[in-house]
């Protein structure tokens, strides 16, 4: 019984580490990635507003309308960008098993 106590203590303190070497090119995809929702985000946001402004100006109501919406639908999206990955380490932890 001593032997499997001391073999799950030996186990929770197991924590998964990246190997040597692969923090640097891990960052660089990460930030790559992060700067490419960040402009999808102003995109969608020029999209939006252009579709708003379209509706207006042509008299398309149904266009104003999903300008409206997409509007809306962004701005839940960066909410959820910024709440849902401290949602997710606050859940997780720091990833040991």
């Amino acid at each position: 019984m001593n032997v499997l106590a001391h073999a799950s203590l030996a186990a929770a303190k197991v924590c998964p580490k990246a190997p040597p070497g692969a923090t640097g090119p891990v960052n660089e995809i990460t930030s790559y990635v992060l700067w490419g929702v960040i402009t999808l985000f102003a995109i969608s946001v020029f999209v939006g507003v252009g579709a708003i402004v379209a509706g207006r100006l042509f008299s398309m109501p149904h266009a104003s309308k999903v300008g409206v919406i997409s509007l809306v639908v962004i701005f839940c999206c960066a909410i959820a960008y910024l709440v849902v990955p401290g949602m997710l380490d606050g859940i997780l932890g720091k990833g040991c098993v």
